[in-house]
């Protein structure tokens, strides 16, 4: 947008331009005045990205015309201060208007356009006013120091919402420990109690009772690095990919025929698809071994140029053409994945059970 009107402008000084030149009777025909006039005028459409360029092209083009008798006053270099000086050039803009003001007498004088001196200063400030450049001038700072602030401005909300965040995120923190750390804490240590029982009295411990002590120990160790991540303490950061062989483990554990199997040639992956991965293999075989009623379970990690493939399935209940019931894993995870530039499927297999497919980008901005 901010290009074609930069076209725009630059289309309308040089209208302006030759406009003037055409209705002045002092005007002569000498096709090298007009080049120099649409030259001037088209340079505009370039203030935004070389405002000091534009600057001396419009010069250069205002003594031209000047010197082959357009007596057209210098439209276009009044447009190229205003956009020099936005863009913070001051010094350099007051320096080249001060070498302008100086060259158009002499530039007058030498191509015998002006009879006398005073003639030529009297042509000089008809084609460059001093109170128009001060105001081209003038605009151009008021512009520049009007966004300035905005951007300040934009800053100073910017921090405060982080700073709300970040204090949103202690809140979190706190109310996480405060509700959850007790319960299972308490779940931990009942189960704990009852396999050291079941060992003292030389009983066979139930396997389900193992998954539940193991479970506790790992929801533990979740929560302490859920909150540290919220506390935004980088001592104990979250799990990745590495962890995932221990989460197939915990699914065979409970009774659930596992599988892992990972192909392609593992590179540096950015943390947050990291986390994301083993996030997303977390959620599945906790939704298998809820919800799915599955004997089998598969885990595919495919490490592909460009991109990290994910493939939970098992064979549970889950009919084939069925939509699938959105909850708040699933809604958790295509979140995730969505907020990386992913993509997830995830719904019924045509052979039966429950599927989940992710792509995650790999490339690091």
């Amino acid at each position: 947008m901010n290009r074609v009107w930069d076209w725009a402008i630059a289309a309308g000084v040089t209208v302006v331009l030759l406009v003037t030149a055409l209705s002045s009777e002092d005007t002569t025909t000498n096709p090298l005045g007009y080049v120099a006039l649409v030259a001037g005028g088209l340079a505009l459409a370039a203030h935004r990205r070389a405002p000091l360029t534009v600057l001396a092209v419009t010069a250069v083009c205002a003594l031209g015309y000047q010197a082959v008798g357009f007596t057209v006053p210098a439209v276009a270099y009044l447009v190229a201060v205003h956009a020099a000086v936005r863009a913070g050039h001051r010094i350099a803009t007051v320096a080249g208007s001060v070498l302008l003001i100086v060259a158009l007498p002499l530039v007058l004088l030498a191509s015998a356009n002006a009879t006398s001196v005073g003639d030529a200063f009297a042509q000089s400030r008809d084609a460059l006013q001093l109170a128009w450049l001060i105001a081209a001038g003038a605009a151009g700072e008021a512009l520049r120091q009007a966004e300035r602030r905005a951007d300040e401005a934009e800053r100073t909300r910017e921090e405060t919402a982080r700073r709300r965040a970040d204090e949103e995120r202690l809140h979190i923190a706190r109310e996480l420990h405060d509700s959850l750390t007790h319960q299972i804490s308490v779940i931990k240590v009942q189960a704990e109690v009852a396999v050291h029982l079941a060992t003292k009295r030389g009983e066979a411990v139930p396997e389900s009772l193992l998954a539940i002590r193991e479970a506790g120990r790992e929801a533990t160790r979740e929560l302490r690095a859920t909150l540290e991540a919220l506390r935004d303490d980088d001592t104990n950061p979250p799990r990745g990919l590495d962890r995932i062989p221990d989460l197939v483990d915990r699914a065979r554990t409970a009774g659930l025929d596992a599988t892992l199997t990972v192909e392609g040639r593992r590179l540096d992956l950015p943390s947050a698809v990291d986390r994301t991965a083993y996030r997303i293999v977390q959620e599945s075989l906790t939704n298998i071994a809820r919800h799915a009623a599955a004997k089998t379970a598969s885990v595919r990690i495919d490490h592909r140029p460009g991109a990290l493939a994910i493939q939970v399935e098992d064979d549970g209940k889950a009919i084939p053409g069925a939509a699938p019931i959105p909850g708040v894993g699933l809604l958790g995870m295509r979140e995730r994945v969505t907020a990386l530039g992913g993509r997830l499927d995830a719904g019924p297999k045509d052979t039966g059970g429950f599927s989940v497919r992710a792509e995650l980008p790999v490339e690091r901005p």
